[in-house]
């Protein structure tokens, strides 16, 4: 599947490290970044309409994630030089504390989306792949293939969520 190889496969080049990390970045790394957000705005949209849209946050996500979440935004005010992830707490958390608010209101998603035990499963199944990637790896062939997929079936499932309910930015 790669037209590009891993770098760490060969005798190293640095031209060979920038056209793996161009060739991830052009196949993987754009659809990650597509389903973390997709879940978040699924998550804002479905608490949202579930719950007061203003203070949903502070009702349905676990303590433990909120303190998570405040202390990488207080991490960004110090550094007020580096950009932000956002202005809505969901940015400042992982694909982990996604499936965890999502696992903790199963009762709130369950009438948007009725599989929603094989999404969260998905998104389980994705973690590992997704940290590869994240941490400047190159993902084998059926990771690459997972992440396809996986990307795909979350662009339809924003079909069905926006059928059910309005779509929100958080």
């Amino acid at each position: 599947m790669p037209s590009t190889a891993d770098f760490r496969l060969s005798k190293f080049d640095s031209n060979s490290v920038g056209r793996s990390g161009k060739f991830i970045g052009r196949q993987t790394y754009w659809k990650l970044y597509s389903i973390e957000n997709i879940f978040r705005v699924v998550i804002h949209s479905v608490l949202s309409a579930q719950l007061l849209p203003n203070d949903w946050w502070m009702v349905a996500v676990d303590t433990g994630i909120q303190k998570k979440a405040q202390s990488f935004q207080s991490n960004y005010v110090k550094k007020s030089w580096h950009g932000k992830p956002g202005s809505h707490s969901i940015y400042y958390i992982d694909l982990k504390d996604l499936n965890e608010i999502i696992r903790a209101n199963a009762n709130l998603f369950l009438p948007v989306i009725p599989d929603l035990d094989k999404w969260m499963v998905g998104i389980e199944e994705l973690r590992l792949p997704r940290n590869v990637v994240a941490h400047m790896n190159f993902p084998n062939n059926t990771d690459m293939k997972r992440i396809d997929v996986f990307h795909d079936d979350c662009v339809t499932l924003i079909t069905v969520v926006e059928n059910k309910i309005a779509l929100l930015i958080p």
